[in-house]
């Protein structure tokens, strides 16, 4: 018998082709059971890390908390009276306190002009690096990260002489005579935060040249070669392509000055005359600790706790609407 196959027949020249017949659409197979194994790969080096995090922040939050809802002073503490839940008595208590609302006014405020004058020190020196040539930049960065190793205490102590109406060389040199920076409560405050922007800014500095080191040379030669001032080059072409680094030091620098305590309490003795320096930190621990209402104190410090999530959980809301990758 003679096999027959089927044979194409020949296509005379000129004529048009035949339309190819598509594909027959398949339809993706769905993988049963369960989800690869590698997706638990990340967790197992993260368990360390996840360990350490909760032994040392977890349960101090969960203490901190709780002793919130007692009553729990000195009393408590040696024994003398037993401990008694009040619920949010504490609570009550802290926010009926004209104080509290004066110092946490004053936090505010200071912590933004904290932050402010970081971020535009810092995002100003890093540009700055990129403009000087290689010995000036190796200078700078040695001093920035002198003052970053600098701790707080020895920093303080060091910005209290400078500015000593006796003996610092700085009313010297503005020739204010025997003024005293630390007696007037803005002029204290605007002490300490020139400690807290010197000791803060180089991280902001060296995070962000990191950046603009990532940032394709040919980009910002077209900015120039268009015109665009160094100004016009930040606020149009840096800032837009580093927003996800300014978030990251934003939260950061929000967390580190809203919670300033060594600087206040070093320059200004305690909280400064009457009281009128006080931030919540040190609020805290005079309530806690000079007062022996540990309760109290504790309740400071979760208020103080929620801000921080609130502020830095709605910051990066916004950036996430921004279409920035975090």
């Amino acid at each position: 018998m003679r096999r027959t196959t089927d044979v194409a027949p020949p296509v005379k020249r000129g004529a048009p082709a035949a339309p190819a017949r598509p594909a027959p659409a398949t339809t993706p197979s769905r993988r049963k059971g369960p989800p690869p194994r590698g997706g638990w790969t990340p967790w197992l080096y993260l368990a360390p890390a996840l360990a350490v995090l909760g032994a040392l922040l977890v349960y101090p939050v969960y203490q901190l908390g709780l002793i919130s809802f007692l009553e729990y002073t000195q009393a408590q503490v040696s024994g003398g009276e037993p401990t008694r839940f009040r619920g949010l008595a504490n609570y009550t208590d802290l926010l009926a306190d004209d104080q509290f609302w004066q110092v946490l006014f004053a936090t505010v405020g200071f912590a933004a002009a904290c932050v402010v004058g970081t971020l535009a020190v810092g995002c100003a020196l890093a540009v700055l690096l990129t403009r000087v040539r290689a010995l000036p930049r190796l200078a700078l960065l040695l001093a920035a990260l002198g003052a970053w190793a600098t701790p707080t205490i020895t920093g303080s102590t060091v910005w209290l002489f400078l500015f000593d109406p006796d003996f610092g060389p700085v009313n010297r040199l503005l020739g204010l005579g025997d003024f005293s920076w630390t007696y007037g409560r803005y002029s204290a405050f605007l002490l300490v935060l020139l400690e807290v922007v010197w000791c803060s800014f180089p991280f902001v500095m060296i995070t962000v040249y990191a950046g603009i080191r990532a940032i394709p040379g040919e980009v910002l030669e077209a900015a120039a070669l268009d015109g665009a001032s160094q100004w016009r080059i930040w606020r149009s072409v840096l800032a837009p392509m580093l927003r996800p680094i300014l978030g990251i030091v934003t939260v950061q620098s929000v967390i580190w000055d809203f919670k300033v305590f060594t600087q206040i309490y070093v320059m200004t003795g305690g909280g400064g005359i009457a009281g009128q320096n006080l931030v919540l930190n040190v609020y805290a621990y005079q309530k806690a600790f000079a007062s022996s209402q540990y309760s109290l104190g504790s309740a400071i410090g979760v208020v103080m706790l929620l801000l921080l999530l609130a502020v830095t959980l709605g910051y990066l809301r916004l950036l996430r609407r921004q279409g920035e990758e975090l």
